[in-house]
């Protein structure tokens, strides 16, 4: 058998198939997006979004066949040139990219514009493929772990300059691959603390009240323990920190852009201004709402068709899924996603060769992520970030940067056995 039968026969179709499904489904949820009684259009129509997302669905197949006919060393070579390359263009964004609604995040010529810091995502991915695969990368040692969480913030930093919060967020997702390589727990638990103490900060009108709350469980857990000074005093010294904590939110929280502000407080009370911070998300849930079980069918949308739901093409896709195909559509689109990332999990742990098993769940972790957030902002769970549906939300930025993320690893998954007889 040739080489390249063996490697054809290797390819795993089974996610190229997910992929184009979702592609597809989110292809003609962008039309109903856009659709227009008044002035029907075809979905071929270049003048479009819908059009203009076909043109950007070519261009990403043309990517897929550079990637897919490449040398599969290529991209572990290219590793950290292409993370130095991009961390580059994050840091002149800035100075010579375009503004919109007060962000400078695209660059480019003419209407060919891309953001960098979609790009930044695979870049990054590779390059803690490379920095960790080496065998004496062990991440219980803090020079270790200083080096991976560096490679991680670099272009955090220089997207929250931009400033795009949301984008930067996504970037956390690469913890989930930093505990599956072996980053010790008491992060994660450190982690999740400060993420719930935050909430119940925002939640609570009264910080005074989650104080006396501390306390009362500090002092329980004094009175329960062991009458050790050092035991009590450090017991204590949580307290405060905790405390201290809760009441500083309030005042990073008053330093963020008032559209930053306006979404959290929405979060935890979203008839605070219905008519306007509060639109987007009131506005998508009655959409997914009424569309009951089976939905009012394609193109029938009320909500969607009235454009009662802004950015309802790219952010807000998903309210269009629901109104339109109903719990059923939503359903499947979901189950989609879950299947992809679950065939994604079974490729990353048939790697023998590290490179591939970091880098296949760094593209398990930014998918997850991004699947997880969007579709919680859609229904009041998480505040609007902007951060779009993989494969699904219009932008040629996002399907470009998703599907090299995707197809890279799909790559090396095909060609496992020679990157294992590399290892011996």
């Amino acid at each position: 058998m040739r080489q390249d039968d063996l490697y054809i026969n290797k390819i795993d179709w089974i996610s190229i198939a997910i992929y184009a499904v979702l592609v597809i489904i989110g292809w003609i949820n962008i039309y109903a997006a856009v659709y227009d009684e008044q002035s029907i259009k075809s979905i071929f129509d270049f003048s479009i979004n819908s059009g203009k997302q076909l043109v950007w669905i070519g261009t990403a197949v043309l990517l897929i066949t550079v990637i897919m006919v490449a040398d599969y060393r290529l991209f572990e070579n290219l590793a950290l040139i292409l993370y130095g390359f991009f961390i580059i263009l994050l840091i002149i964004t800035p100075f010579i990219g375009k503004e919109v609604n007060g962000q400078i995040l695209s660059v480019g010529f003419g209407n060919f514009r891309i953001q960098p810091a979609e790009f930044a995502k695979f870049a990054t991915a590779l390059a803690l493929a490379k920095v960790m695969e080496r065998p004496i990368f062990d991440l219980g040692q803090i020079k270790y772990q200083i080096k991976a969480i560096a490679v991680i913030m670099v272009p955090v930093i220089l997207i929250m300059l931009q400033p795009d919060t949301g984008t930067a967020m996504v970037y956390f997702a690469f913890f989930i691959m930093l505990y599956r390589e072996g980053m010790p727990q008491w992060y994660y638990v450190l982690g999740l603390s400060f993420v719930a103490i935050t909430l119940l900060s925002l939640g609570i009108e009264n910080n005074l009240y989650l104080a006396i709350a501390v306390g009362v469980i500090i002092l329980i857990l004094i009175l329960l323990g062991k009458k050790k000074i050092p035991r009590i005093l450090s017991l204590i010294g949580i307290g405060i920190l905790i405390v201290g904590y809760s009441y500083s939110i309030d005042y990073v929280v008053s330093k963020l852009p008032e559209h930053q502000q306006n979404r959290i407080m929405v979060l935890f009370n979203p008839n605070l201004d219905p008519l306007g911070v509060g639109w987007n998300v009131t506005q998508s849930k009655i959409a997914i709402g009424s569309g009951g079980f089976f939905g009012k069918g394609y193109l029938e949308g009320t909500q969607t068709k009235f454009d009662f739901v802004p950015e309802q093409h790219t952010d807000f896709i998903f309210c269009t899924l629901g109104e339109e195909f109903g719990w059923l559509g939503s359903f499947v689109v979901i189950g989609l996603f879950c299947a992809l990332l679950i065939r994604l999990v079974m490729l990353a742990e048939r790697q023998k060769n590290r490179f591939s098993r970091i880098y296949g769940y760094c593209v398990i972790s930014i998918l997850l992520f991004h699947f997880m957030i969007n579709i919680a902002m859609t229904v009041g769970l998480f505040p609007v970030v902007g951060i779009p549906l993989p494969f699904f939300s219009y932008g040629g930025s996002s399907l470009w940067s998703f599907t090299i993320l995707l197809f890279i690893f799909i790559k090396l998954d095909s060609h496992r056995i020679q990157l294992l007889s590399r290892i011996g």
